[in-house]
């Protein structure tokens, strides 16, 4: 009978890595009567993709999807048929060192049983039922019977579930002389000047575009870093794009350095936030808790314009915008439920 972890243990050294290595030997089955299951790992190896990892005929089953399983219908997503991992790579985590096969980071992102309605060697239809994953999925072979495969979510997308829009165009404050009377009902953020941008992030992956709807995403490589941070959460954010140097002085940004600031957020885990008051916006955008070297979400000032505005004038910014707290967000308009003061 061959050996189906032959290959698996070829490109491992059992002295470098801390990857389970079984010996050589019939593998114990476990009764049919039960479940199999199945493991999805997020590997942080030379670019960050997922493992989808299927109990069968006693090994793993396993193809690497850099952009994860697609969770809506109707998107393929590339899957590279690996080789059989062994069952014991089943609850695997830990960091495999720098130099070896998949050297890099390795965490468990779900975990759960599936049903199998088909299982050929060129097709491959699935049910999975895990705690974070659920669906019917098909992967299916795009190059005879070697390692390029494809991944298709079949069933409807979880309820309330709408894809990630393509574009939304950013809403523009309408300029005011004076901060608002009402100034209780308002939300306040630092005016930045820099480059504005949304940044469209999936699958570990980042697609940024400026106003103008240019892509400028090899312009800012420092950026892609925070995909990879947020990874597996998906998201649209409306940002600044600065430089701040060691003076605190706000610079352009450059092709080497520089800050996303992000100040919206307009669409999350398939959820869209557009009709989302300002006030809830900012919650769910602080929840997200981005901080990093190259990208955070600066403070925001509820009911309290007059400190803002301080706050500006002593950091030599040009001044702030004022939100109304139950303001929607409204794509490519200047609207006045968002107002830019100057400091002066």
């Amino acid at each position: 009978m061959a050996d189906r972890l032959e290959e698996y243990r070829r490109k491992r050294d059992a002295a470098r890595t801390p990857e389970p290595l079984p010996e050589q030997g019939p593998r114990r089955r476990r009764p049919s009567r039960r479940r199999p299951r199945f493991v999805i790992q997020q590997h942080h190896a030379r670019s960050l993709h997922w493992d989808l990892r299927l109990e069968h005929d006693g090994v793993l089953a396993s193809w690497a999807v850099p952009r994860g399983l697609p969770r809506d219908p109707g998107r393929n997503h590339l899957a590279v048929h690996t080789e059989d991992h062994p069952m014991e790579y089943l609850t695997f985590h830990g960091e495999i060192p720098a130099g070896e096969y998949g050297g890099g980071r390795m965490t468990i992102h779900d975990t759960g049983t599936y049903r199998a309605e088909k299982w050929r060697d060129d097709e491959v239809i699935v049910v999975l039922d895990g705690k974070r994953t659920n669906g019917r999925y098909v992967l299916f072979a795009t190059g005879g019977r070697g390692r390029d495969w494809m991944v298709r979510r079949t069933d409807p997308a979880p309820e309330g579930w709408t894809p990630m829009p393509e574009l939304v165009r950013p809403m523009r404050p309408t300029p005011g002389k004076r901060l608002p009377k009402d100034g209780a009902e308002w939300g306040y953020e630092l005016r930045w000047d820099g480059v504005r941008a949304l940044a469209y992030v999936s699958g570990g992956r980042l697609r940024l575009l400026d106003e103008a709807d240019e892509e400028i995403t090899g312009a800012y490589p420092w950026l892609r870093a925070m995909a990879e941070e947020l990874a597996p959460t998906e998201a649209v954010l409306d940002g600044v794009l600065v430089r701040i140097d060691p003076a605190g002085r706000v610079r352009a940004p450059t092709k080497r350095d520089g800050q996303f600031l992000a100040v919206d957020l307009l669409w999350l885990e398939g959820v869209t936030t557009l009709d989302v008051p300002y006030a809830q916006r900012r919650e769910l955008l602080d929840g997200l808790a981005l901080t990093g070297r190259h990208w955070q979400t600066p403070p925001w000032f509820p009911g309290v314009g007059a400190d803002a505005l301080r706050t500006a004038g002593e950091q030599g910014l040009p001044g702030v915008v004022a939100k109304r707290l139950d303001s929607p967000y409204e794509p490519g308009r200047r609207s006045r439920h968002w107002l830019s003061i100057d400091t002066s």
